[in-house]
């Protein structure tokens, strides 16, 4: 690529989980039938009157909290102006010059760097609803119309679709922690707008294109590459970058204008009438704040300084709120912080991972991990009977030691038992005693086999090794 410096900012749209929308009683649920989650407000009629969700204002202060933004003591709710087939009313319920939230700023890691990337601001608004393209026809749903949005704005501080991926999910991270959003972008709940612009060293900011609503880091980074190579196409050639909205066609892996790009006086904003300002108090504000978690990102850190583990497997444990918490629980009831992680990772994130879906289901709680662990550790059961004993206590509220009884899954460590039965077992095979006796190390695991087999895989496997290697030296 030519010596072009990409500037890039984004609009990052992040639906809030609360139970109900924003300016009415219809649930918030993703899904449903056509239509079904709608009523006279979010639907538009004349004269009915919209009535404030708190809790939306809350997550959106409390995002603000999390990024280290300046929380607005008095905000006022606008309407942006437009005519679509999603907006019933014509109109957005938004926040233009007195948003909740303003500045901040999202610290991230990529190429072993780290990162900062400061936000302009966070406004709450109502989401549009949804349209159905088919064979002929565009239908529209009307259930996502009023469900409550945050807009985060960055400033122009990325430079590289790995900076904006790698922000986007840095900053996913964070609300999810928060438990504002579950920031699944196969849903919708986050979608990203891309700014864009080239230009040459020293010289001012290119034309800048926006291309509207990626929804997953995917098409965000595809969408940036694809614009880059245009523009310097286009630039190269001697032509001129047009200022516009593009749409990136995931299929293909391209990008159209779709139309001029609007500026603010194009949706003729006005102070909404029929809401009351926002007013927060230092005690509302600080009561937020106190409700923070600890992040993704400081996390992270402990998990490394103070717990020893790798980079790697912070980065895993942390990838989830809710498996950080289960192995902060499960190392709090004294789990050893390695085995926990290991077992979080390739035990209970295969189990809780659902194919094509963002985050795990996370079945056991800490208590329950501590005592499989436990058992693990004790020689009561090994790692293949612990799978077992997960599978039957997931989403339950049964221990781990009912299980295994349960199960008959507890292992015998009775060493003069178990010995006789190796006895046995060498007696019964003369020939592949001789081989091992002769150097055939590889004849070991036939005996370990044969024993298991014996006690049905209730023998400890490091007990079962050393008894066979001893008896067979005699």
């Amino acid at each position: 690529m030519s010596d072009y410096i990409v500037t890039i900012g984004l609009e990052v749209h992040c639906e809030l989980k609360t139970e109900s929308k924003l300016f009415c009683s219809c649930v918030n649920k993703f899904g449903g039938e056509p239509n079904s989650h709608t009523c006279p407000i979010c639907a538009g009629h004349p004269g009915v009157m919209p009535v404030l969700n708190k809790k939306a204002v809350e997550y959106t202060v409390k995002a603000g909290c999390a990024i280290g933004s300046r929380i607005s003591r008095f905000s006022k709710w606008d309407r942006k102006n437009y005519f679509y087939p999603d907006l019933p009313k014509a109109w957005q319920t938004s926040q233009y010059d007195l948003p909740l939230c303003v500045g901040g700023e999202v610290r991230f890691d990529v190429g072993g760097e780290e990162k900062t990337v400061r936000l302009n601001r966070i406004h709450l608004e109502e989401d549009a609803g949804k349209l159905v393209h088919g064979a002929g026809f565009t239908a529209v749903d009307y259930n996502r119309c009023g469900v409550p949005l945050i807009e985060c704005v960055t400033e122009p501080d990325i430079h590289s679709a790995d900076e904006a991926v790698a922000f986007l999910e840095e900053l996913a991270g964070i609300f999810r922690y928060c438990g504002i959003s579950d920031c699944k972008m196969q849903e919708g709940s986050i979608r990203a707008d891309v700014n864009l612009s080239l230009s040459r060293p020293g010289e001012p900011l290119g034309t800048r294109t926006e291309t509207k609503n990626l929804n997953s880091f995917r098409s965000v980074r595809r969408a940036i590459e694809a614009e880059i190579a245009r523009q310097t196409e286009v630039l190269e050639s001697g032509g001129k970058v047009v200022q516009e909205t593009r749409h990136f066609d995931d299929a293909s892996g391209t990008g159209y204008g779709m139309r001029s790009k609007e500026d603010a006086q194009d949706y003729r904003y006005f102070p909404e009438p029929d809401l009351m300002p926002v007013v927060l108090s230092d005690a509302d504000i600080d009561a937020i704040a106190a409700s923070l978690p600890e992040l993704k990102r400081a996390r992270r850190a402990r998990y490394t300084s103070e717990l020893g583990l790798s980079d790697y497997d912070a980065d895993v444990l942390t990838s989830d709120p809710a498996v950080a918490d289960l192995f902060d629980e499960t190392v709090k009831l004294g789990a050893v912080a390695k085995k926990a992680a290991n077992y979080i990772m390739s035990e209970i994130m295969r189990k809780g991972k659902t194919e094509g879906e963002d985050g795990v289901t996370v079945g056991v709680t800490g208590a329950q991990l501590s005592d499989i662990l436990s058992l693990v550790e004790k020689g009561e059961i090994n790692l293949v009977a612990s799978k077992d004993v997960l599978d039957k206590i997931w989403q339950t509220d049964m221990s781990a030691s009912e299980a295994v009884d349960k199960l008959g899954l507890r292992q015998n460590n009775d060493a003069g038992e178990i010995e006789k039965l190796v006895r046995d077992i060498i007696a019964a095979n003369p020939g592949p005693a001789d081989d091992f006796r002769k150097g055939n190390e590889k004849v070991l695991s036939f005996f370990v086999g044969q024993l298991m087999k014996a006690t049905k895989g209730k023998t400890n496997p490091k007990i079962a090794g050393d008894l066979v290697r001893k008896l067979l030296s005699e």
